[in-house]
């Protein structure tokens, strides 16, 4: 790990408290809003029925821990159908930033939920994020679309897709790479011309 710290996967039980403990401070200068606090309570008991209809998908809690096993950062998220993971949120607070922590955060999230078998993974992200999209660019995340949200503003959704294949195809389907053999073979496409 990084110096002093630790990263531990937590139970939800014991994540969730801690997370909320800390999301306050570690999101302060965002603007965004819950919109649970716009509903009314038949609204939020239908939601709540429609999450448990949903079962149990997969979750990954990782806690950030410093050398006096404070909780000083986190990553959580939740699997979205059979290929998909959601990567929902993650932080470092602010006193223990630049110090490579998000990165190794991040490493340990894609490497157990590769190990799972999720194909994609993806997370949204506040276009001006810089401090979380730069550390995704650099670990294989894609910019794959841009949205206007309704809670957070302009959103950049970065795949992460964990067949090295399919992170070629994107660059292809991007514009960035030409077909090769085996580019042009997942397509029906007639094999690409030797230069020479």
């Amino acid at each position: 790990m990084t110096g002093p710290y630790t990263i531990r996967e937590l139970p939800e039980a014991e994540f969730t408290p801690l997370f909320e403990r800390h999301l306050a401070a570690a999101f302060e200068d965002v603007h965004s809003y819950d919109p649970h606090t716009l509903m009314n309570d038949a609204e939020r008991a239908r939601i709540a029925e429609l999450r448990q209809a949903m079962g149990a998908p997969y979750r990954l809690h990782l806690g950030v821990f410093d050398r006096n096993d404070d909780f000083v950062g986190w990553s959580w998220g939740v699997q979205e159908n059979a290929t998909t993971y959601h990567m929902v949120n993650a932080a470092i607070l602010q006193a223990h930033r630049r110090q490579g922590l998000y990165t190794a955060l991040l490493t340990q999230a894609i490497a157990r939920l590769t190990a799972q078998g999720f194909q994609l993974i993806y997370s949204r992200h506040c276009a001006t994020n810089n401090a979380i999209i730069i550390p995704k660019l650099q670990a294989g995340f894609l910019i794959s679309k841009m949205e206007i949200d309704d809670r957070f503003g302009v959103l950049i959704h970065l795949h992460f897709y964990t067949n090295p294949q399919r992170r070629r195809i994107m660059d292809y389907r991007a514009g960035q790479l030409r077909p090769d053999a085996a580019i042009a073979a997942t397509f029906g496409m007639s094999p690409p011309a030797r230069d020479g």
